[in-house]
């Protein structure tokens, strides 16, 4: 990961794990906040890194959870990197990743699966596993708009709920944090830089290079190195 090699450049030691449904994480019953705060709570725990606080980084539905970590529990989060995730998601009905149910999960071969996920295959190919009779998704459908449902609403009390140091990275042409919202945030949440980058919602993939410098420099300046 381009990312982590960056960060290990300064010393720091990157941990990136699946997040349930996510990956070679299982399946859960549930997708709601705090499913996914007591994952992390656990991950940082088995792994040792729970004696003190550190930089968590997070995109999208990650970034929300890692807000919600350092809302409900300041003293895990020393420094808080956002990349484009936002406060406010409306509330709509179907869900925004409702399409995804059109996708199947699994299909005998690679390329039949590739060829059935059509102009998303991009973003999903990265993703794909090898599975019991032939391969799949990273996550299964049903499981990412459970999640996305769940994801909808209003989330500002949280976001303005820490006060450790935030970077709030934006993909200024990203259809998921507009960027009004990104700068609101940046201006009610204290202690929080905003940088904003010519990229859609996947800010880190469409300028990895910006990204990397921007967090490390921020590291640099807010958690003293590793």
């Amino acid at each position: 990961m381009a990312l982590a090699a960056a960060l290990a450049a300064d010393g720091w030691r990157t941990v990136a794990p699946d997040q349930r449904g996510h990956g070679d994480s299982d399946r859960a019953q549930c997708y709601d906040r705090q499913g996914y705060v007591d994952d992390l709570r656990f991950l940082l725990g088995e792994l040792g890194l729970d004696r003190g606080p550190l930089p968590v980084i997070g995109h999208s539905l990650g970034a929300v959870n890692a807000y919600h970590l350092a809302a409900a529990h300041p003293g895990t989060v020393s420094a808080l990197v956002d990349i484009d995730g936002p406060a406010e998601l409306p509330v709509v009905d179907p869900a925004p990743l409702s399409f995804l149910l059109d996708l199947p999960y699994t299909a005998p071969s690679r390329d039949r699966l590739l060829a059935a996920c059509g102009s998303l295959a991009p973003l999903l190919e990265a993703g794909m596993r090898p599975c019991e009779g032939g391969w799949r998704l990273a996550c299964h459908p049903r499981d990412m708009v459970d999640s996305d449902t769940r994801i909808l609403g209003d989330h500002w009390p949280v976001w303005l709920g820490s006060d450790c140091p935030a970077l709030l990275l934006h993909g200024t042409r990203s259809t998921v944090l507009p960027t009004l919202q990104a700068r609101e945030m940046a201006t009610r949440r204290r202690r929080t830089t905003l940088v904003e980058l010519e990229a859609d919602h996947w800010v880190h993939q469409r300028c990895p290079d910006e990204t990397a410098s921007a967090i490390r420099d921020f590291l640099a300046a807010t958690a003293g190195g590793a």
